[in-house]
This record gives C-alpha cells, sequence and structure tokens, in this order.
C-alpha cells in the first residue's frame, strides 16, 4: 500500500525533505510511534551536542519500532519533528534523506524551549500506515 505524495504548485515547495502532503489508500493497520528521543536502548544518549548524531539516533529508534510493528521506513507518512534549535534545519534534513526514501513523509517541524531532558535536541513522533 504505498502512499502517494501531493504535490501542488498552488502552495510554496518545501525546502526540506518532506512532502507538501502525502496520501494512502486507508486499508492496513495504523502504527502510532510516540516522540522518539536520542537515547539509546541501554539508555544512554547519543551525541550530546551534536544534532546530526542525535538526529541518526532518533531515526534508528523511529526505524526500530516500525519494524517491529512488521513495516518499514517507507510506510512511515507523517512527522512532527521538535527541535531545540531551527539553526539545526538542514543537518536534521541531510540525515531525514538517508532514512526517508521519496516520497518523504508529510512533515510538521516547531522549535521548542524545553525538552524532558535538557541534553536533547531533537525529537520525532511518526505515523505509519502497514499493509494488512
Amino acid at each position: 500500500m504505498p502512499k502517494k505524495q501531493i504535490k501542488t504548485d498552488r502552495i510554496r515547495q518545501p525546502n526540506g525533505h518532506f512532502s507538501q502532503a502525502t496520501m494512502i489508500e486507508a486499508r492496513g493497520r495504523l502504527v502510532f510511534i510516540s516522540g522518539m528521543t536520542s537515547r539509546r536502548p541501554d539508555g544512554t544518549i547519543a551525541g550530546i551536542g551534536d544534532i546530526e548524531a542525535q538526529t541518526r539516533q532518533v531515526c534508528e529508534n523511529i526505524k526500530a519500532a516500525v519494524e517491529t510493528a512488521g513495516g518499514t521506513m517507507d510506510d512511515i507518512c507523517r512527522v512532527d519533528v521538535y527541535v531545540r534549535n531551527m539553526e539545526h534545519f538542514d543537518t536534521i534534513h541531510k540525515v531525514r534523506r538517508e532514512y526517508f526514501k521519496p516520497p518523504a513523509p508529510a512533515s510538521t517541524m516547531v522549535e521548542i524551549s524545553k525538552m524532558t531532558s535538557p541534553e536533547y535536541l531533537i525529537e520525532i513522533n511518526a505515523i505509519a500506515v502497514l499493509n494488512d
């Protein structure tokens, strides 16, 4: 059940690695992935002070969750990204391109002032649709 990118010239084209919208047939299993941080399985935080390393660990955590549910990163149709510094936008999207192949998921990114740990620079939640 592949997702389809929705693209129109009536909306400004994205600056980063995401789709204006995505569409997927509404059959299958929905997987709602909670906000993932850069915590490794052993509880330590990856890449303290390093947005690239933290983004990579966050994506690995999302990948582990969706694969455990029986899907792949290609099944993810939406992500919400929370960052401590919007200046990291380009680096975050560089890493996202490694994990999210076209069509990229629809996405929202917002800068926030605090997370559950002061060492976190990024948190991402996701929604995937898996085939039956």
